[in-house]
């Protein structure tokens, strides 16, 4: 018997590449296997989190019986509507900028000729996607010896879960539902039509005129990567300044850059109304005490995310949750049924591939392999970078100053501008920064931020440091390869070295050299 409920998941549009990837993460021909008589790990969700932790448990070749459950597409958001479509339309739209910015560079390009196939740009997405999708498919896992379930999974009671009429029941479980893109609360948006990320890569006619709500990480890198790809795009923020939660300095630039290129920002908007029109979609909107309206061919919106805790009956499990903030752990990512753990966007605050990840291999410490509760990892022990994927990028990890500040502890910065690293200054991207905070009077990094065009490529050098207690007198021993721009880090550790010449050192120094 075949899976009823693939008939009702299809991915625009239909093409070679889109039915390549639903051969893979939701195969029309899957049949569900006969259910086990308990589960050691029952995982519902099979996104980063769930892959993650139903392979973390069943690689281990220990002969646990592990069951995966999906109700779309095997590789959730990443895969299907997140990183892998949103990074490759984003490396389209750099060659665009690396265009705009090419006379600078001394080579002289018609940036008036400029021909972006953009149906082809969205058909190289989709066969990329296509060919990535193996990895998460349903065939690979079951593999792993996963028992994989398509289909709607809910919690019939403590340790019991039903999916396409069989239940399953299990010693311990793991909610990795995720989330899914918020609607905001505005007249007339539902009628008009709007697209979100999950419905945005299934464009493939380019929109004339693009207005996208939120200034937020998702918001941002859409609405620069749609205009170079050549759209008109107007970007509303409830703020006063894009990406409002990262330091303030580094969008300040890249709100510069987005002004540069042609990108309208409307700050301290409220919007108050969408209409239908014969022109398109009409947003009617106010901002700093003004009111005024645009019309556009689209509408993105980028404003959060809704945990998906609907239609899992937590409530026969004994788990308690909220509409808004998910389903509700411990520090060991623990729900209030002891049986079930929850990893991911459907329980934390960081909302990132990585993130995820990074949750899973908790939960697969904690579930499996800490009798009585001995040698329990914790969510808040992880050291969490992430990354703007604009251009220039923003990349953060650790603390932010104010942060540091709340908890009482003394911070000093250092900031080395891109404009004084030789490499960034050939490649003509002074553009940017590298900040560094450490605890005052010593050298323990607490956070930084990097704006650069790769500023995801240097965090993780500052992770590394930050996760194994390597202090900037350490990293300024570390040789960096010249030039590259990463030796802003290097930089940013001789500065603190710098620092500890006071004049006492220097008289100790120069009675050394006497003796030598």
């Amino acid at each position: 018997m075949t899976n009823s409920e693939f008939q009702r998941v299809t991915v625009r549009p239909m093409d070679e590449y889109n039915q390549k990837l639903v051969s893979y993460v939701h195969p029309p021909n899957w049949v569900n296997p006969q259910p086990a008589d308990v589960y050691d790990l029952v995982v519902i969700g099979a996104g980063t989190a769930g892959l993650v932790a139903a392979a973390g448990a069943a690689g281990l070749n220990l002969g646990l019986k592990v069951a995966l459950i999906e109700k779309h597409l095997m590789g959730g958001d990443c895969l299907n509507v997140g990183c892998v479509p949103s990074k490759t339309v984003i490396r389209s739209a750099r060659v665009v900028g690396e265009i705009w910015n090419a006379k600078n560079l001394g080579v002289n390009i018609s940036q008036h000729n400029i021909d972006v196939d953009f149906p082809k740009v969205m058909a190289r997405m989709r066969r990329i996607r296509a060919d990535i999708s193996p990895h998460d498919s349903a065939e690979r896992f079951q593999n792993l010896g996963i028992d994989v379930f398509l289909g709607s999974g809910r919690f019939a009671s403590k340790n019991t879960v039903e999916v396409d009429g069989k239940t399953l029941r299990f010693k311990k479980a793991v909610i990795a539902t995720g989330a899914r893109a918020a609607q905001p609360p505005i007249p007339g948006l539902e009628q008009a039509g709007y697209l979100t990320n999950e419905t945005v890569f299934s464009l493939i006619q380019q929109p004339e005129r693009l207005a996208v709500i939120g200034g937020g990480p998702i918001g941002c890198e859409l609405a620069q990567a749609f205009r170079r790809l050549g759209c008109e795009v107007v970007l509303f923020h409830s703020g006063s300044q894009i990406l409002n939660k990262e330091d303030a300095e580094a969008a300040k630039i890249l709100q510069r850059v987005f002004i540069n290129e042609g990108i309208r920002l409307v700050l301290n908007s409220k919007l108050e109304e969408v209409v239908t029109v014969t022109e398109g979609k009409r947003l009617y909107f106010s901002s700093n005490g003004h009111r005024d309206s645009v019309t556009v061919d689209e509408i993105l919106v980028g404003t959060g995310r809704a945990p998906n805790v609907e239609n899992l009956n937590l409530e026969a499990a004994g788990v308690e949750y909220d509409k808004r903030e998910g389903v509700k752990v411990n520090d060991y990512l623990q729900t209030t049924n002891p049986k079930i753990y929850a990893a991911g966007d459907i329980c934390m605050k960081w909302k990132f591939t990585h993130a995820a990840d990074a949750a899973a291999r908790i939960v697969i410490k904690n579930t499996l392999f800490s009798p009585f509760g001995l040698g329990r990892s914790k969510l808040s022990s992880l050291v969490m970078p992430w990354v703007t994927y604009t251009d220039p990028e923003i990349a953060h990890v650790g603390m932010y100053e104010h942060e540091a500040q709340k908890l009482g502890i003394e911070v000093t910065t250092i900031t080395i501008p891109f404009s004084s690293v030789d490499r960034a200054i050939a490649d003509g991207e002074e553009l940017g920064f590298l900040k560094i905070h450490h605890k005052k009077g010593a050298d323990e990094i607490l956070g930084a931020t990097i704006v650069a065009r790769h500023g995801g490529e240097m965090i993780s050098e500052v992770t590394t440091a930050i996760v194994n207690k390597i202090g900037l007198s350490k990293l300024s021993s570390v040789i960096h390869p010249y030039p590259t721009q990463a030796e802003a880090i290097k930089k940013a550790a001789d500065a603190y070295r710098r620092t500890l010449l006071t004049s006492t050192t220097k008289k100790l120094l120069g009675f050394i050299t006497k003796l030598s």
